[in-house]
């Protein structure tokens, strides 16, 4: 992996972490660390996009409270929401940053 990719996955990691609306952080924090080594370049692209999002916003479509927009990437949601049904069951040093 280049220092470039590392600099990208410590970008999102940040970014997720410190959302400012912490039950979006014990989601999006864990899943980042968990799963964006594992992410293909184009699937980094759509959560980058997906974190653009304001946090309320992001929390309603991850907790499926409201709808995405056209145009947000339905997989990595979708993988995030799989993540969310799981991540109650790790570890808590994996929950809690």
């Amino acid at each position: 992996m280049s220092i470039h990719d590392e600099t990208r996955l410590k970008r999102l990691s940040f970014r997720a972490w410190r959302r400012g609306f912490r039950e979006a952080d014990l989601i999006l924090g864990p899943f980042v660390d968990t799963h964006a080594r594992d992410l293909t370049p184009e699937a980094l692209d759509a959560l980058e996009d997906l974190l653009g999002h304001p946090d309320q916003d992001l929390y309603a479509w991850i907790v499926e409270r409201e709808a995405p927009p056209e145009g947000v990437d339905l997989a990595i949601l979708t993988a995030i929401r799989q993540f969310r049904d799981t991540v109650h069951k790790l570890p808590g040093a994996v929950r809690g940053g």
